[in-house]
């Protein structure tokens, strides 16, 4: 199953950033830039949660620096995208009610913090069901891409902390970057048949290659 919440941006800090004429409205339909969240957002599980996921927001942990990076792009006009597998679900180690509870709760934050997310993406798939939106594969990305209006993904950035996120967006052909405040060290890069187009130590530092590219 595919979990989304999508979050809607105020109609005044709309018009702030982007004007209100057909202009202002392409130039908001450009200005996505798509997340992965463990790892990337919050510290990862695995490894000293009971099941090795975020089962309640207990253990959710903003990992430093990233509501402000969040924010970073809202100050840009990029509204972010987070696209993330959760089979922790699947396994039934939490429900989507609790994966919800979560979800809202950080995505509360992240507003209060001046921060803006267009909408949150889960695949709850276990590995063995070979579905079409677990990463690598890119069905929820090109579901964001559908139901959020976005024109094309090109140009635009993917930030997660694995392999299989880098494998991800470059199959929906996004550009990528890859966070080491997760899973992975820059050692481990060089075994990787799939290379980021950008290493960097974290959310913050990846908010200032995609400002700077100006996607």
């Amino acid at each position: 199953e595919v979990y989304k919440l999508l979050v809607g941006m105020p109609r005044s800090r709309r018009s702030a950033l982007y004007g209100q004429g057909a202009g202002g409205r392409r130039m908001m339909e450009d200005k996505y830039v798509f997340l992965d969240r463990d790892g990337v957002i919050n510290e990862d599980g695995d490894g000293w949660t009971e099941h090795g996921y975020i089962t309640r927001w207990e253990d959710f942990r903003f990992l430093p620096g990233v509501p402000e990076a969040l924010k970073k792009f809202a100050d840009s006009g990029y509204r972010c995208v987070i696209i993330s597998n959760q089979q922790g679900v699947g396994k039934g180690c939490f429900t989507r009610r609790e994966l919800s509870a979560i979800t809202k709760r950080m995505v509360d934050i992240v507003k209060r913090a001046g921060g803006d997310i267009a909408g949150v993406y889960y695949c709850t798939h276990t590995r063995e069901e070979q579905c079409g939106c677990r990463k690598p594969e890119t069905g929820l990305f090109r579901q964001a891409q559908e139901e959020l209006g976005i024109s094309d993904l090109r140009g635009k950035y993917y930030i997660g902390d694995m392999e299989r996120d880098i494998q991800a967006g470059k199959n929906a052909g996004l550009g990528t970057i890859l966070v080491l405040s997760g899973k992975t060290s820059s050692r481990d890069v060089e075994k990787w048949a799939c290379r980021p187009d950008h290493i960097c130590g974290d959310l913050s530092a990846a908010a200032e290659i995609v400002r700077g590219a100006g996607s």
